[in-house]
């Protein structure tokens, strides 16, 4: 069996998926987890820096099998999911599964805009403009095609019969919002919970370090 490393910071992330598709498929794995001071110029350990040197676009997380290193998120994930059988049964589910996937990356800009406003200090007044005008909007039409595709999809899941990676990073985000009590859509917080109490992911889910995002 490969010896695979996953090298991320401290937190949920762009790397959680990934750590879940390992705990599904029940493959052994390095979880390397990086502290969030390292993200801070002036407090780098040379140890972080010469790794993060190391990567192949000098950022994180990186995958590496057997020292084969593979590089940003969505790579890292959608290769799992080929690997451990998570991708979509169908050329068609795969395609939709990365569809999903494409669309949250496009919803992300606007949750990054409000976070990174919300925690870099920017006055409440524009922190709140910005929720108001650029994140909410954007969530509130992300969160009803999230809708709208469980309820034709009917299975419980949001592409075919059963689980893909689409579900994980979906999942995954939705936890964040409950976290952050930007999530009001009930059949939403059920879908999250459904994929949070499969028996292969439930141990790992309360067992792991809480982080808000």
């Amino acid at each position: 069996m490969p010896s695979y490393k996953l090298i991320y910071f401290d937190g949920r992330g762009f790397a959680e998926p990934a750590r879940m598709l390992f705990h599904l498929a029940e493959v052994p794995f390095e979880d390397v987890r990086i502290p969030f001071e390292e993200l801070m110029p002036g407090k780098q350990s040379e140890g972080f820096l010469e790794m993060k040197d190391k990567t192949p676009f000098g950022k994180f997380p990186v995958l590496s099998i057997d020292g084969f290193d593979i590089p940003q998120s969505s790579a890292i994930i959608r290769y799992l999911a080929k690997k451990f059988g998570y991708a979509g049964k169908t050329p068609e589910e795969q395609a939709w599964a990365d569809a999903i996937v494409d669309q949250f990356k496009d919803y992300m800009e606007s949750f990054r805009q409000f976070i990174y406003a919300q925690r870099g200090g920017k006055p409440e007044e524009e922190v709140k403009k910005i929720h108001n005008e650029v994140f909410g909007p954007v969530k509130e039409t992300f969160l009803r095609e999230l809708e709208r595709i469980l309820k034709k999809n009917r299975s419980g899941y949001l592409v075919g019969a059963g689980l893909t990676w689409a579900d994980l990073v979906i999942a995954d985000h939705l936890h964040t919002l409950e976290n952050l009590k930007e999530l009001e859509v009930k059949s939403l917080e059920e879908y999250k919970e459904r994929i949070y109490s499969l028996p292969e992911l439930r141990d790992y889910i309360q067992g792991r370090p809480q982080r808000e995002m």
